[in-house]
């Protein structure tokens, strides 16, 4: 009976771990050549397109393919079809671009995505607004809520530096020249305007409001929007309307501040925000 030939021992390394030896077995031909495929295909990228970081840049590659470059080229498509549109969101009243039914749609979509890129961080996805940040959807509006009040307010913003026309109004630091007491009283009767906190008028308060408030407020407490003196007599109030938090406010007063969008946006976003912004319901 012949005798199965022996199996051909592969060679070691030479390396030794605990006893343990590493065959010296040659790698598959397959992997090699996928390892050297790749390796050139390398190379060609490498050659073909921007790969390699320089100090200011990259290197730009042979083709010259950029995706910046690709991305503008599509944005300038979008605004090639959109420039028609654009035009007559411009060229009409502002009050007349929601009636109009492709302007309108044109103008809403645009403002929503203007809305929700410069405007929803400090008023909120919906613009209900937060403490310090109006709400847009409720009809309390300083300074009006017309549609082109709103393109007013959104071109010169609200005590914004950057704006020599910016809407702007500047309640007094009263804790500078009232005592606590007074601001207490003068808290109370606040409350009173509009009955929250359980607060009743008082004579002291009244004195108080009058000779302190009532130039910017009104004598009855419902205020000067086109001064940006708020409404008192309301259940709106915009930095809360606990005693501590009115205390707070008469004593080191507030002064908010919203940036002046002319110049950062083009006179067509402002106005397509003008147009979102009074069709969620608020203003008049």
């Amino acid at each position: 009976m012949a005798k199965k030939p022996e199996k051909k021992q592969v060679e070691t390394t030479g390396h030794s771990w605990d006893g343990i030896e590493e065959y010296n077995n040659p790698l598959p031909r397959w992997w090699l050549i996928t390892t050297y495929l790749t390796i050139i295909w390398g190379i060609g990228y490498v050659i073909a397109y921007p790969a390699i970081p320089l100090i200011n840049g990259a290197t730009p590659g042979v083709l010259g393919y950029s995706s910046r470059a690709e991305v503008q080229a599509d944005i300038d498509e979008v605004n090639a079809r959109n420039a028609p549109l654009v035009a007559r969101v411009n060229e009409l009243e502002l009050a007349a671009i929601a009636g109009d039914e492709e302007v309108g749609s044109f103008a809403i979509n645009g403002g929503r995505a203007v809305f929700q890129t410069f405007c929803s961080q400090c008023h909120g996805s919906g613009a209900a607004g937060a403490p310090g940040y109006p709400n847009l959807l409720d009809n309390d509006w300083l300074w009006g809520g017309s549609v082109e009040d709103i393109h007013e307010t959104i071109s010169v913003g609200i005590r914004s530096e950057a704006n020599l026309d910016t809407r702007f109004s500047q309640m007094p630091a009263f804790g500078e020249f009232l005592s606590k007491e007074e601001i207490g009283t003068l808290a109370q009767e606040v409350s009173a305007f509009s009955g929250i906190n359980g607060a009743e008028s008082t004579e002291d308060g009244a004195l108080l409001f009058a000779d302190n408030c009532s130039s910017c407020h009104a004598v009855d407490g419902t205020g000067d929007r086109f001064q940006g003196a708020p409404n008192l007599t309301d259940a709106i109030w915009l930095y809360g309307s606990d005693m501590a938090t009115l205390n707070e406010t008469i004593s080191e007063a507030r002064f908010g501040v919203m940036p002046a969008w002319s110049g950062r946006l083009s006179e067509s976003q402002i106005r397509q925000a003008s147009v979102y912004i009074h069709s969620l319901g608020g203003g008049e």
